[in-house]
């Protein structure tokens, strides 16, 4: 198969020329809104997310059939340094769960319709210990930014990325910093449930990493390679893909933010196509969806990762699309419109 991205050159034109949203779709979707039996604006956000799906969909009615959930699993070196409540094995031993179906992401999955698939990158060869070397070189990384394009299908009505990986979000804390600035603090969180000294470790970890990188990592390539890791650089592939096919996204918490956000520092406008599923309790989260210019669609306080912050907000998405392809219009309905 085919690679799509040769190197990071490339990659960085392919993020010059991205494709916008079409106009007349959105337009007429806007048009037909404004003859549904309802106040105008009255399904608020809901409206906002049909006019999204309309424009990247290129339909003027939107649809969910074809919903892709990909999860992106991958080992991270840093994990030996304590950063994680679980040891490194779980990576492993949560991806057969995922294969045999007994996750959190897979009730959702099937609850929606969704197909759901799986990458493990190179779960038997951790990713360097970012905090004394490069997570990864240029072509691992890139490797594994083309493994998550390669999931992109143009026929996805929707496109939901999520992850596995003990440590990573130790490495998406890092990856923040460096793309949005500040120190370790100010973006490390519990992840899987450390705190105390636990947590306190985490943050030198972190910290000690941005110091040992320094300049390299203002370059936002450079951090995902340095101080990222497989699944977030195939998490950015996969967003980036999408944008190339049009597909709509629905970005989950605070990893998968983090990877996305290599492409809203490569391009401003990057992240057009993506809808934010939830806030997370990771702190950070909310910080970065600031950045990133997303308001959440659900803030549940949910922080399980591999997608399913973002799966239960497909609900909501479904709802819309419902209303906007079923209702009658004032015609239809016989129903007077306001003067």
């Amino acid at each position: 198969m085919t690679q799509p991205f040769r190197d990071f050159a490339a990659i960085r034109a392919t993020a010059l020329s991205l494709p916008a949203p079409e106009a007349d779709a959105m337009s007429a979707a806007r048009a037909r809104d404004a003859q549904l039996t309802k106040p105008p604006g009255a399904l608020a956000r809901l409206e906002d997310c049909v006019f999204h799906l309309a424009g990247w969909q290129r339909r003027s009615i939107p649809q969910l059939e074809a919903i892709h959930i990909a999860i992106f699993a991958g080992n991270h070196g840093v994990a030996a340094r304590g950063v994680s409540a679980f040891p490194a094995d779980v990576t492993v031993q949560m991806v057969a769960n995922f294969e045999r179906g007994g996750a959190a992401i897979n009730q959702l999955a099937r609850l929606h319709g969704a197909n759901l698939s799986v990458a493990a990158l190179d779960l038997d060869r951790p990713t360097a210990d970012f905090t004394i070397a490069a997570a990864m070189t240029e072509a691992e990384c890139v490797a594994a930014i083309n493994a998550g394009a390669a999931v992109v299908s143009p026929s996805c009505d929707l496109l939901v990325p999520g992850e596995m990986g003990i440590g990573n979000t130790t490495a998406a804390a890092a990856l923040a910093a460096a793309l949005y600035g500040g120190n370790a603090a100010s973006w490390v969180g519990p992840g899987t449930g450390v705190n105390g000294d636990a947590l306190a470790n985490k943050v030198r970890v972190v910290d000690t990493a941005l110091g040992f990188h320094g300049a390299a990592i203002a370059d936002p390539l450079e951090a995902l390679r340095r101080v990222g890791g497989r699944e977030l650089a195939a998490l950015f592939g996969a967003v980036l893909m999408a944008r190339l096919e049009s597909v709509p996204v629905l970005l989950d918490g605070f990893v998968v933010g983090a990877a996305a956000g290599v492409l809203a520092r490569l391009s401003p406008a990057g992240l057009d196509h993506c809808l934010a599923g939830h806030v997370s309790a990771e702190p950070g989260h909310r910080r970065l969806l600031g950045e990133l210019g997303k308001t959440a669609l659900l803030d549940l306080g949910m922080r399980l990762g591999e997608g399913a912050g973002a799966a239960v907000a497909i609900g909501l998405l479904k709802a819309a699309v419902a209303c906007h392809a079923g209702m009658a219009t004032f015609a239809e309905a016989s129903v007077s419109q306001r003067s």
